[in-house]
C-alpha cells in the first residue's frame, strides 16, 4: 500500500524528470547547435541515467556506418571516429528495428562490440544503446556505458525519451554530411 512519503518521493522524481525536459527544451532553441544540445542531454543523461562514458554517434544508412560527433572521454574516443555496422544482430536492433540495445554484462559487451576490450580495461561491464530515429529511420545512437550490471529496462525508456532531442542535430548533421558530399 502507497504510504504518503512513497507518493512524496514520486511527485519529487517527476518534478526532477520535468526540469531535465526543460533545460532541453531550452537547449535546443540555443545557438551553438548541435553541441549546446549534445551537451544538455549528455547532462541531463548523467542525472537521469548514469554514465562513465557517453557518446553520440550519426548514422549513415547509405554507408552503413556510424560517426562520433559527441563524447565525454575525446582522448579515448574522439569525436570523428567511425565503424562500420552492418550484418549484426545489434545493428538489426538498434539501426533497422528502432529498439534500445542493453548489455548487463562484459561477456555482453564481448558478444556485441569490437572494442569492448577498450570498454572492459576501463572498468566498464554493461551498455545502453539508444536509436535515435526521425520519420520512421535511425538517424543516430546515443550511448551510455556505465559498471557491470547499471541498466535496466526503465532506462531504456528515459534513454528514448532523451534521445529524441537529439534528432534534429542528427538530421541536420545528415543533410549537411549529404549535401557536401554531393559536391
Amino acid at each position: 500500500m502507497p504510504t504518503p512519503l512513497s507518493h512524496v518521493d514520486e511527485l519529487c522524481a517527476l518534478q526532477r524528470e520535468v526540469a531535465g525536459l526543460a533545460r532541453l527544451s531550452r537547449a535546443i532553441r540555443e545557438p551553438g547547435q548541435p553541441h549546446a544540445v549534445f551537451r544538455e542531454v549528455c547532462a541531463v543523461a548523467a542525472e537521469a541515467i548514469g554514465f562513465r562514458l557517453f557518446t553520440i554517434m550519426a548514422y549513415d544508412a547509405g554507408k552503413q556506418e556510424v560517426e562520433r560527433l559527441f563524447t565525454n572521454m575525446p582522448d579515448i574516443y574522439p569525436p570523428g571516429g567511425r565503424k562500420k555496422k552492418s550484418g549484426t544482430p545489434w545493428a538489426q536492433r538498434i539501426l533497422s528495428d528502432l529498439e534500445p540495445f542493453r548489455a548487463t554484462t562484459p561477456q555482453g559487451l564481448r558478444e556485441a562490440f569490437d572494442d569492448h576490450a577498450v570498454m572492459t580495461a576501463m572498468g566498464l561491464g554493461s551498455i545502453l544503446n539508444i536509436p535515435v530515429a526521425y520519420n520512421g529511420r535511425c538517424v543516430g545512437t546515443m550511448n551510455l556505458t556505465h559498471v557491470e550490471g547499471w541498466y535496466t529496462p526503465q532506462h531504456e525508456e528515459t534513454g528514448l525519451l532523451l534521445g529524441a532531442f537529439l534528432a534534429p542535430a542528427l538530421v541536420a548533421h545528415g543533410m549537411a554530411f549529404a549535401a557536401h558530399s554531393s559536391l
